[in-house]
């Protein structure tokens, strides 16, 4: 499937970026919750998440770099992102990854990875899609997890076993409240099921970032 972005007002920073990204000879996709909001047609938020199967921080500053060159680039070399601000939006960029966690911390370990391993990372099935800025494919929307079925059918499901997903960051049991409430959305069974299991874990999350999420 494509999604039509003609009509969308980043279409000439979308455009901006699939040329670089070609030039530099790396992979770009649009991620998480901008392409869920785009595809439910809600306003669209002023982040905008990027995903390449190499380095972000590279791509990132050669996209400043291409846009303003007096544009200040952030970044964070442990998380392999870097972002910077455009007009009115806050562009983050990173590279494609997969995530491992231990018993007692939310804090993942980071091994390089794929488009469809970041997608595994995610924590719903709606947040997990991404759309191509690729020249061959520009527009086309990669949803292995069948997330815009889900989107349709306004239910919460996990890209992976619910029980790993929430045990590897008990945080996302939060998120699926928070998502179910804001949204309108129902909770898979499986899922809250999950939340149920693994609800101690949320211990190991800090105040601070409980807070941010109320």
């Amino acid at each position: 499937m494509n999604v039509n972005l003609t009509q969308n007002k980043n279409l000439k920073l979308f455009k901006i970026i699939s040329e670089v990204a070609h030039r530099n000879g790396q992979s770009v996709y649009i991620v998480g919750g901008y392409v869920r909001d785009l595809l439910m047609k809600r306003k669209a938020p002023t982040d905008i998440d990027f995903v390449t199967e190499s380095s972000g921080i590279a791509l990132a500053e050669s996209i400043a770099k291409e846009i303003n060159p007096k544009l200040k680039v952030a970044v964070f070399k442990t998380y392999g992102t870097a972002m910077f601000r455009h007009n009115d939006l806050e562009l983050e960029f990173v590279g494609a990854r997969k995530e491992s966690y231990s018993e007692d911390s939310r804090k993942p370990f980071v091994e390089i990875g794929t488009l469809e391993d970041d997608q595994k990372r995610r924590d719903f099935t709606i947040n997990a899609m991404a759309i191509s800025l690729n020249k061959d494919n520009f527009g086309e929307l990669i949803d292995p997890f069948n997330g815009l079925q889900d989107l349709e059918q306004k239910i919460l499901r996990t890209p992976l076993e619910p029980l790993q997903t929430y045990s590897d960051d008990p945080l996302r049991m939060m998120r699926a409240i928070r998502f179910a409430s804001t949204l309108g959305f129902n909770i898979e069974e499986k899922s809250l099921e999950a939340i149920k299991t693994e609800v101690e874990r949320i211990h190991i999350v800090s105040m601070e970032r409980i807070m941010v999420e109320f």
